[in-house]
């Protein structure tokens, strides 16, 4: 098959890419700017924007398969403001999902978010739960995808958990987390454990019309997960509560004077990102089959 990755050169596109070239797929890479060094060699790249559909049109052509995989994290506000994640999300969607349309391009696998929703508490959640709206209306032989935090080479969430010893306490050995880091609940997946649900859904009919929430082998707290990050690097953190109520403050005013932080990242820290039902089963997939965070860190399980 011909398979455009849309975000191709990204975390999770760039291991995608790896698994779908490993399949014997044609895969061809579309990002804002294309850095092939990580790519296979038989991986071709075009430069477009999501946001700007002319630039983006061509790249459909002859094409049997999308998947949209471009994001914004949701743990940092994004450059200009959080109107991006519209922009980005439901924008970026639409105009992908109207090149396919117009080239053809049957399959559509689209990568959204636990908790996505319209109704949503933040912008994030809101834009994609808007992206999942377009998916589920168009007339493409569409997947989606809901996984909770995927980690490995290169991913934001071990950046995130260092940052925030940074933010709120760079100069001493204690972690304020907020709410102690109980109030947010992950069950990240490692990637090489991902992409090959992905692959099955662009190969696989049996896919089609399904939303998928995917989920990893266990389930961690905020502070469990910051305890296995330091802990790998050899160091250890004494974590002691923030009020929640102070840490929304805190992370208020750190937006303001241009850390990107907001009431979104508030919010971020007391939600269960846990899925309500796990779908490994439909890739034949069992959890104790797959990587743990710990293991992947090299602590064992």
């Amino acid at each position: 098959m011909n398979v455009l990755v849309v975000g191709g050169s990204g975390f999770v596109g760039t291991s995608l890419s790896r698994e779908l070239a490993g399949r014997g797929h044609d895969v061809t890479v579309l990002s804002r700017s294309p850095d092939d060094g990580d790519l296979p060699k038989n991986v071709a790249t075009v430069a477009g924007d999501v946001t700007d559909y002319d630039s983006i049109e061509g790249a459909f052509e002859g094409q049997d398969a999308v998947v949209y995989l471009v994001a914004l994290a949701p743990m940092f506000k994004p450059d200009g403001g959080n109107e991006m994640h519209d922009r980005v999300h439901r924008k970026g969607t639409e105009n992908c999902l109207r090149a396919a349309k117009e080239h053809g391009v049957e399959r559509y696998i689209q990568q959204s978010a636990l908790a996505a929703d319209t109704d949503a508490n933040t912008h994030y959640l809101r834009a994609k739960g808007r992206a999942d709206e377009a998916v589920r209306a168009s007339d493409r032989d569409w997947v989606i995808f809901q996984p909770s935090i995927i980690f490995g080479d290169g991913d934001e969430f071990q950046a995130f958990t260092k940052r925030l010893k940074r933010w709120f306490a760079p100069a001493v050995p204690v972690y304020p987390l907020p709410g102690g880091g109980e109030h947010a609940l992950f069950q990240p997946i490692w990637v090489e454990d991902f992409v090959p649900m992905m692959a099955d859904a662009v190969e696989e009919d049996a896919h089609v019309g399904e939303t998928y929430q995917i989920g990893g082998p266990e389930v961690l707290t905020l502070k469990e997960v910051t305890n296995i990050v330091f802990e790998a690097e050899g160091r250890s953190v004494s974590v002691v509560p923030l009020p929640m109520g102070l840490a929304k403050i805190g992370m208020t005013v750190m937006g303001s004077v241009g850390l990107p932080l907001g009431r979104d990242q508030y919010q971020g820290l007391r939600f269960e990102n846990v899925p309500d039902h796990n779908d490994l089963d439909a890739f034949d997939v069992d959890a104790s089959d797959l990587t743990t965070f710990q293991s992947y860190l090299g602590l064992g399980n």
